[in-house]
């Protein structure tokens, strides 16, 4: 009997993971292109000594900061996303175009990342930076719900697992909301709370390896 289209297409999981290395490849490689060795303000002297470039690299911090701080968003997202898509037995149609969404939201970390650079003070980049970030959650919070209920796991899945990698997205979404509050008193506070939560999720995967090992 005649297939529909939409029920034979999207099928590969593996393809979907191929692509996602690419695409997060690209946006780890274009946050660093905002980076550029510190030259002297326009109407300023041209940097002669030591402490004129120190003074240079001071102007640069924002963005160094922020690079990093995106860098370890970008990290902690592809080892969320690679770790779904290692339990997927299949994909369909609709679940690639949730990962396709969430690709998107990963190609636009590159300009809200330039955003908070340059406008490091104000609540509105923070918010456009908080919000890719939720973004990002959001989809693949959407993604298992959605491989649950139309049964696209592996067998060996098991509910424990399916509650851990929920509540592993939700808590760490209610950590990046507090993240963003922090900007009512300083959007300072809130970078250092964001890439402190990012560190947690780095070292916390780093001491799982060792005691595996």
């Amino acid at each position: 009997m005649p297939s529909s289209y939409n029920r034979i297409v999207g099928q590969s999981a593996e393809r979907l993971a191929a692509l996602s290395d690419g695409v997060f490849a690209v946006a780890m490689t274009l946050l660093v292109l905002d980076l550029h060795v510190p030259l002297a303000a326009p109407s300023g002297p041209p940097i002669q000594t030591d402490q004129d470039l120190l003074t240079a690299l001071i102007r640069v911090a924002p963005s160094l900061l922020t690079y990093f701080m995106s860098f370890l968003t970008l990290g902690i997202f592809w080892l969320g996303q690679q770790t779904q898509l290692n339990y997927f037995a299949r994909s369909d149609r609709n679940m690639t175009w949730l990962h396709l969404g969430f690709l998107l939201i990963v190609s636009i970390m590159p300009f809200s990342t330039a955003l908070l650079a340059s406008y490091i003070t104000f609540r509105l980049a923070l918010f456009v930076y908080w919000l890719n970030i939720v973004l990002l959650g959001g989809l693949l919070y959407l993604s298992w719900i959605y491989a649950e209920r139309n049964k696209l796991l592996r067998d060996e899945v098991t509910e424990a697992i399916g509650s851990a990698t929920k509540r592993r997205i939700i808590n760490y979404q209610v950590l990046y909301l507090i993240g963003a509050l922090l900007c009512l008193f300083s959007t300072y506070a809130s970078i250092v709370f964001i890439v402190m939560v990012q560190l947690n999720a780095a070292l916390a995967f780093m001491t799982r390896v060792r005691r595996s090992a």
